[in-house]
């Protein structure tokens, strides 16, 4: 079994509350439209396996890992996989829900293509990315981020109907986020030649993972209150704007 090292994927950490929060919505705002035969693209540590399948009649999820401890569900199937392509017949799926995953793809024009090929006329792409205007610093493990117009020109070279939304937060969520801002000048001022931009992203990878975690850790610390008291309930699904910390788009084939 592969195990997820990264720390890219977001887990139940108190540390990662503000992060783990935001990404548990957009879950429970695709339960509210799914249905019939369903592939998530993406399992990371499996915590929206248990929110999406309820409310469908199969379930298929797919990951370059094997998440351990999923839910055990009877309509549940998860497969490793590496993507693109995707190992599935074409027009065999009702829904594709994809979250936080597009970034890390190299060839995404083939993926959103292969994503349309498994849909079934009419079906459903759901998708969520990080918002490249809210990124405080480059991200390695992202071969690329997208404003709203690079993802709708994406979306478009497979799919003709597209409904654009993001996830914004309240106060409280903007509250860490300039914090966090403040937590993130605090280290990338040291970088006077500007390197996070400047060397390849693999060499990148692991100091990022790293002063990411101290980062974190350092709010949690100093303001445990704020940090933990971030809900799902702060965040919410409206029209995108440019303070959407992350895009979430519906494209139908």
């Amino acid at each position: 079994m592969a195990k997820i090292t990264t720390a890219e994927r977001v887990s139940k950490d108190a540390s990662d509350n503000y992060v783990f929060q935001r990404s548990v919505l957009a879950y429970h705002h695709a339960a509210k439209l799914i249905s019939g035969n369903v592939l998530e693209i993406g399992t990371g540590t499996g915590y929206g396996v248990e929110v999406l399948a309820p409310h469908c009649d199969r379930f298929t999820t797919v990951d370059k890992f094997i998440a351990p401890n999923i839910a055990q569900l009877p309509n549940v199937e998860q497969l490793q996989m590496t993507v693109p392509p995707l190992g599935f017949n074409s027009g065999v799926f009702d829904f594709v829900v994809c979250f936080q995953v597009i970034e890390h793809i190299k060839d995404d024009i083939a993926f959103v293509r292969e994503v349309a090929r498994v849909l079934k006329p009419g079906g459903k792409f759901i998708v969520s990315t990080p918002n490249a205007p809210m990124s405080l610093t480059r991200n390695p493990w992202h071969i690329r981020e997208y404003n709203s117009a690079e993802l709708q020109n994406l979306l478009s070279i497979s799919f003709n109907n597209i409904t654009i939304g993001g996830v914004i937060g309240n106060q409280k969520v903007m509250e860490y986020y300039e914090k966090n801002k403040e937590g993130v000048k605090r280290i990338t001022r040291f970088d006077i030649l500007d390197l996070q931009h400047r060397m390849p992203r693999v060499l990148l990878q692991i100091p990022y993972d790293i002063l990411n975690r101290l980062n974190r850790r350092r709010l949690l610390k100093k303001n445990n209150e704020l940090t933990t008291s971030i809900k799902m309930s702060d965040y919410s699904v409206s029209s995108e704007t440019e303070n959407s910390f992350d895009l979430l788009f519906i494209a139908k084939k």
